[in-house]
């Protein structure tokens, strides 16, 4: 029953938005032959995941699953990813942003933040696996940029955004026509916010990986935000390592995600902070969204998820 009316056939809101995302689902293997999702072991790729199972349940969804490992990613993340996906026995393509590097096809950046290099690699991978829909895990309620796009998300031969070439997407329907060398990203998770992400795994009782959850553990401050030390580049001399009670709104890469202070241990008590919070996570978290006005923008442009 819904919690805003009496009948007993009403959709409470979590069963609409996961409605909405199987139906997405569905729609995309209706109209596309190579389905992939990108899965990095992050609290929005898992749902994503949990909601493809349940869209096509009881046959394994019909689509793989990809990851861009920045090779600063949380070891603890990785681990969880990969015990998540032998769990559905789906397959896994893992592409390497330090392989780029070794091969001089990317250079690190001054700032230690490998986020912006994973642009080259996933538009590689796409291209290599002949993917035609990319589901990715964005949301508008996390950043400017992201609440432009649609749902179906048209990208070109190179892979680059323009707004200007956006469908609409009236009674929800969604229109995957593509030329040769394009290709759509979908994003089932549009209309869910961040609460709502948390609603849903508290009711399904999805687990994630405990960075999500407060802990104690070593970390330094820079810029506002509270960073992991790691083989990145982290701390400078300045920046002493302390110990303190945190937890990660987000997970990326070490380099540019931060945590917060919190005594959020389970998911009933992160939605009770969520609900007196008024920074959205990338906003709090995020060190590569602070680099200019526009920067989320500016990498989708280039074909940046």
């Amino acid at each position: 029953m819904s919690e805003w009316t009496d009948d007993p056939y009403a959709l409470t809101h979590l069963d609409a938005l996961e409605s909405e995302a199987v139906y997405i689902f569905r729609e995309v293997a209706g109209e596309f032959e190579r389905p992939v999702l990108l899965f990095s072991g992050g609290k929005d790729s898992v749902l994503m995941l949990r909601l493809a199972l349940k869209a096509f349940a009881p046959a394994p969804p019909p689509l793989a699953l990809m990851h861009v490992d920045t090779g600063h990613n949380f070891p603890e993340v990785l681990d969880y990813r990969d015990r998540v996906v032998a769990e559905c026995g789906l397959k896994l393509h893992v592409v390497s942003v330090q392989d780029y590097i070794d091969r001089g096809l990317l250079h690190e950046r001054p700032d230690g933040t490998r986020n912006p290099l994973q642009t080259l690699p996933l538009n590689d991978a796409i291209r290599k696996h002949r993917f035609d829909a990319v589901f990715g895990g964005g949301r508008r309620d996390e950043e400017k940029a992201r609440a432009k796009e649609r749902v179906f998300s048209l990208r070109d031969e190179f892979s680059q955004w323009d707004p200007r070439r956006q469908r609409p997407e009236l009674w929800q329907l969604y229109n995957g026509r593509h030329a040769p060398g394009e290709h759509v990203r979908v994003f089932p998770l549009s209309n869910w916010t961040e609460l709502d992400v948390w609603q849903y795994i508290h009711r399904e009782h999805i687990e994630l990986p405990d960075l999500y959850y407060a802990h104690r553990r070593e970390v330094f401050r820079r810029d506002g935000m509270w960073l992991a030390p790691g083989g990145w580049g982290g701390p400078r001399a300045d920046e002493p390592v302390e110990t303190r009670v945190v937890r990660y709104r987000t997970i990326g890469d070490m380099s540019c995600t931060g945590a917060v202070e919190s005594d959020a241990t389970d998911p009933a008590a992160v939605i009770a902070e969520l609900a007196a919070s008024r920074l959205t996570e990338r906003g709090a978290t995020r060190f590569d969204d602070r680099l200019s006005e526009s920067a989320m923008e500016d990498r989708k442009r280039e074909g940046y998820f």
